[in-house]
C-alpha cells in the first residue's frame, strides 16, 4: 500500500484544523518578516522597506500568474482592491516604522487592538447596534492599551502610536469593505494590492531613499517574498475554516515575536507589557466569540 502524499493527508483534515494550520504558518511567516524588518531598518528607512515589501511581493507572484494564466486576475471589484491598496500601504508604513523602533512583542500586542477600533467604527460608520457586553470588552481592551503605553510617564514610547495607526488603518479597511462581496481569488487580491500599494509606498520612500548594501537587498527581497506568502496563507486560513474557530490562532504571533525578539535582539518585555497584552488579547477574543454568536443563524427545532 502506497503512502498518501502530504497534500492528500492535509486535505483529509477538518476545515477548521486546516484553517488553524494555515494561520499558524502565516503567523510564523509574519514574525520572521518582522524580524527582517528590524534588521533592514538599520540601513534603510521604514518607508523604503514598505516599498520593497510591496514591490518584491508583487514580483514573487509572477510564477503563479504564469502558471494559472491571466484569467486568474479577473475581477469585478477594482474599487475594493484600490481601497485595500491605499489603506494597506498606510497600515504597512505605520507597521514598519513602529517595528523599527519597538520591541517585537510589544508592537504585536498593540497591533491586536484592530477589533477594538472595528467595534467603534461599526457604530460610527455602519450604524450597527453594539450591546453592553461588547462595549465592556472594548473598554477593557483599551485599558490594556493604556497599561502597555503608560502615557504621561517616563516609560511612554510615542512610537507605539504607529502600532495603533497600523491597527486603525486595518480596522478602517475591514469596515469599508465589510458590505462588499467577500469572495475573490487570493492571487487576484495579492496582485491588485501590490499594484496599488507599490507606487504609493514609492512616493513616501523617495525623500528618505538610501541604496541598500548587498545584505540589505537580500533582506528586502526576503521581506517581500515572505510577506506575500504569509498574506496568501492568511487568506487560505479563513477560506478553509470558520473565522470564530480560526481567528484565535492569530495570537500565536505574540509568542513567535517574543521568541524572535529575545533570540535576535535581546528583548525581554516587562510585566506591564504582558499585563496589557493579556487584557487586549482577552477582550478581542471575547469580542470575536460574541460577534460569532450574535451573527449565527438561529437553530431550527425539529
Amino acid at each position: 500500500m502506497t503512502l498518501a502524499l502530504p497534500r492528500e493527508r492535509f486535505s483529509r483534515l477538518g476545515p477548521n484544523l486546516q484553517g488553524a494550520l494555515w494561520l499558524l504558518l502565516s503567523c510564523l511567516g509574519f514574525s520572521v518578516m518582522a524580524t527582517f524588518v528590524k534588521f533592514a531598518s538599520r540601513e534603510v528607512s521604514p518607508f523604503e522597506i514598505t516599498f520593497f515589501r510591496c514591490f518584491f511581493g508583487l514580483l514573487v507572484l509572477a510564477p503563479a500568474i504564469a502558471w494559472q494564466g491571466i484569467g486568474a486576475l479577473r475581477t469585478r471589484h477594482l474599487g475594493m482592491h484600490a481601497w485595500r491598496g491605499v489603506l494597506g500601504a498606510t497600515a504597512m508604513g505605520c507597521a514598519y516604522f513602529g517595528l523599527s523602533r519597538m520591541e517585537l512583542a510589544a508592537y504585536n500586542a498593540l497591533s491586536f487592538s484592530k477589533p477594538l477600533f472595528a467595534v467603534l467604527l461599526a457604530v460610527i460608520v455602519l450604524h450597527e447596534t453594539v450591546r453592553w457586553r461588547r462595549w465592556a470588552a472594548t473598554f477593557v481592551g483599551f485599558i490594556g492599551v493604556l497599561v502597555m503605553m503608560r502615557p504621561g510617564t517616563a516609560a511612554f514610547d510615542p512610537n507605539a502610536l504607529f502600532a495603533l495607526g497600523d491597527a486603525l488603518s486595518i480596522a478602517i479597511l475591514i469596515t469599508v469593505l465589510k458590505k462588499l462581496p467577500a469572495y475573490e481569488r487570493p492571487l487576484a487580491m495579492l496582485f491588485y494590492f501590490g499594484l496599488v500599494s507599490s507606487p504609493i509606498a514609492l512616493a513616501l520612500a523617495v525623500p528618505h531613499w538610501t541604496w541598500p548594501t548587498p545584505e540589505g537587498w537580500a533582506m528586502l527581497a526576503a521581506i517581500g517574498a515572505i510577506g506575500a506568502l504569509s498574506q496568501y496563507w492568511w487568506i487560505l486560513a479563513f477560506r478553509a475554516g470558520e473565522a470564530s474557530a480560526v481567528a484565535p490562532f492569530d495570537y500565536s504571533r505574540l509568542l513567535f515575536s517574543a521568541l524572535f525578539g529575545f533570540l535576535f535582539f535581546a528583548e525581554l518585555p516587562d510585566g506591564w507589557t504582558w499585563a496589557g497584552a493579556a487584557l487586549i488579547v482577552a477582550s478581542t477574543i471575547y469580542i470575536a466569540r460574541r460577534e460569532a454568536k450574535v451573527s449565527a443563524p438561529p437553530q431550527r427545532v425539529t
